[in-house]
C-alpha cells in the first residue's frame, strides 16, 4: 500500500486544506504515515507565507523531507508555494509545486510525475480565479468540533498583508454545497462546526443577495447541530441583520474573534483598516447588547511602522476599555512585497519587545476577569479529550459555547457530547468545572448537583 505524510505551516485554513488533501489521496488507498517516524512514498508540505520566517521554514521543512526519502515524489502547496513557485522548484528534489488552487488535480499530476519522473510546477494565477475550490472534509481527528471552510481569499489588500496575493481575490463556497457538507458532518457525529476561511465575514460578497447572515439562518435549522461558530469576522462585516442573527439563534456561539489590529486611528489609517476605534467600539457594544455574556477574542500587531509611544498607549487604554476576554498578540515583521515593508520609521525590535510583553499581561488579565465572571454559574460544555497532562485521573477538558476552556470530572465516554457543567474556579487559560448532567441529544443523564 502506498503512503503518504504530511507537513503543515501556518494558519487553521491551511490544516484544513491539508486534511481535505488527504482525503484524495485516502480515495486512492494511501496510508497516511508520520512525518518524522517513517520515510514516505510521497511527502506533501504545506507552506505558509505570512511572514519572511514562514517561507524560512517551508523550505527548511522540504529539504528535511527530501533528505528523509530522496527517491519520495516532494509536492509543496500552500501560500509560499502560490507566491514563489520558482523559489521553491529551484530546491533540489522537488517534484511538484501546486499553488492554493487546482489541488483536486494533485493525484493526476502524481501519477504523471510517477510515468516520468518529470519536476511540475503546476501553479497558475491566483488573481484570476473566481471559483470556490471544493474539497470535503468528511471526519476530523479531533472529533467533536468540525471545521467547514466556506470561503477563500481576501478583497481588502491591508499594507501589513501578502495574502490576496497568496489567496486571490474573495470567493464563496456555494450555500447548497456548505449545507450538504453541514449535514453529513451532523450526521457524522459532529455537534459543532466552525466555519472557517481567509476572510469568512466576507462570505457572499461574490454571490446575488445571499450574505453571511443567511447562510448562518439556514445552518441554524439543520436538526443535531448545537453550535455554530464563526472562526473570524471583521467589525466593519457585522451589520444589523449579522446583529439580528446572533440576537436570535440559541446555536450561535457566545464568542467572537473580531481582528482589531491598533487601537490607534492614525495607525488603522497606514494598515488600511476599514473603520475607526470609535466605529470598532460601537460595534463591539451592540454585539454585547445582542448577546449578554459573549466572548471577543482579538488579534493585535505591535510596533507597526511609525508607531508612537503615544500611540502605543493610546491603543493599550482602547484594548484594556473593550475588555476583551483575550487577545492574540503579535510583533509586526516585515513581509517582503509588501506597502508596510517599504515605509519609513520602522519600529526597533526592542522597543517592539517590551510592548508585546505589555499587551499579553493586560490580555491575561482581561482573559482571567472574563472567567471570573462565571464563577457559580451553568455552562455548557462538549468535552474534547483528557485534561493534558492529567490522563487517567477522571478529568475531561473542553470549550463552553463563549470559549472558555474548562476542566471537568468525567471519563472519557463523555468525549463529543454537551455537558452541563457549573463553574468553580477561574484561571487565565482554564476554569475548573463540576458536571451536573450530560445532555446527549438522545437522553439527559443527570447527576448529583
Amino acid at each position: 500500500m502506498p503512503n503518504v505524510a504530511f507537513y503543515t505551516l501556518g494558519c487553521k485554513v491551511n490544516f484544513y486544506d491539508t486534511e481535505a488533501i488527504w482525503q484524495l489521496f485516502k480515495n486512492e488507498g494511501y496510508e497516511q504515515v508520520d512525518f518524522e517516524q517513517k520515510a514516505a512514498d510521497v511527502y506533501v508540505i504545506n507552506t505558509c507565507t505570512v511572514t519572511n520566517t514562514g517561507d524560512k521554514k517551508s523550505r527548511q521543512i522540504i529539504r528535511r523531507a527530501v533528505r528523509r526519502n530522496p527517491e519520495a515524489i516532494i509536492a509543496v502547496t500552500g501560500c509560499y508555494a502560490q507566491t514563489s513557485p520558482a523559489e521553491i522548484m529551484a530546491i533540489p528534489g522537488v517534484d511538484l509545486v501546486v499553488g492554493t488552487q487546482d489541488r483536486d488535480k494533485l493525484m493526476t499530476y502524481i501519477a504523471d510525475i510517477q510515468s516520468d519522473r518529470k519536476p511540475m510546477n503546476a501553479v497558475r494565477n491566483i488573481m484570476k480565479t473566481r471559483e470556490f475550490e471544493e474539497l470535503d472534509v468528511p471526519d476530523f481527528s479531533d472529533r467533536t468540533r468540525a471545521f467547514l471552510k466556506i470561503q477563500e481569499g481576501c478583497n481588502n489588500f491591508c499594507t501589513f498583508c501578502i495574502i490576496p496575493w497568496s489567496r486571490g481575490l474573495s470567493r464563496s463556497r456555494k450555500p447548497e454545497s456548505v449545507l450538504n457538507q453541514a449535514r453529513q458532518l451532523v450526521a457524522a457525529g459532529y455537534k459543532e462546526i466552525v466555519l472557517t476561511g481567509i476572510h469568512t465575514g466576507g462570505y457572499g460578497d461574490d454571490l446575488e443577495n445571499y450574505r453571511l447572515a443567511n447562510l448562518l439562518k439556514d445552518l441554524d435549522r439543520i436538526d443535531g447541530l448545537e453550535r455554530i461558530r464563526i472562526s473570524s469576522i471583521e467589525a466593519s462585516q457585522i451589520d444589523d441583520e449579522m446583529i439580528a442573527v446572533l440576537n436570535g439563534s440559541p446555536k450561535m456561539c457566545r464568542h467572537l474573534h473580531i481582528p482589531l489590529q491598533a487601537g490607534d486611528d492614525a495607525i488603522l489609517k497606514r494598515m488600511r483598516r476599514k473603520y475607526t476605534t470609535a466605529e470598532f467600539a460601537e460595534k463591539i457594544r451592540r454585539i454585547h447588547e445582542a448577546m449578554p455574556g459573549v466572548a471577543i477574542t482579538t488579534d493585535v500587531i505591535v510596533g507597526f511602522p511609525g508607531e508612537t509611544e503615544e500611540q502605543f498607549e493610546n491603543g493599550y487604554r482602547f484594548m484594556e476599555r473593550m475588555k476583551f476576554a483575550e487577545m492574540h498578540v503579535f510583533p509586526y515583521s516585515k513581509r517582503t512585497g509588501t506597502p508596510a515593508a517599504r515605509m519609513e520609521d520602522q519600529v526597533d525590535e526592542e522597543v517592539k519587545h517590551e510592548r508585546v510583553h505589555k499587551l499579553i499581561d493586560l490580555s491575561e488579565r482581561m482573559q482571567a476577569a472574563y472567567g471570573r465572571e462565571w464563577v457559580g454559574k451553568a455552562l455548557d460544555v462538549i468535552p474534547e479529550r483528557e485534561a493534558k497532562g492529567r490522563e487517567g485521573q477522571g478529568l475531561v477538558s473542553g470549550y463552553t459555547d463563549n470559549y472558555i476552556q474548562v476542566v471537568l470530572n468525567g471519563d472519557p465516554s463523555f468525549i463529543g457530547k454537551l455537558c452541563r457543567v457549573r463553574i468553580t474556579d477561574s484561571g487565565v487559560n482554564e476554569c475548573k468545572g463540576q458536571l451536573l448532567e450530560v445532555i446527549d441529544s438522545d437522553r439527559p443523564v443527570a447527576l448529583q448537583a
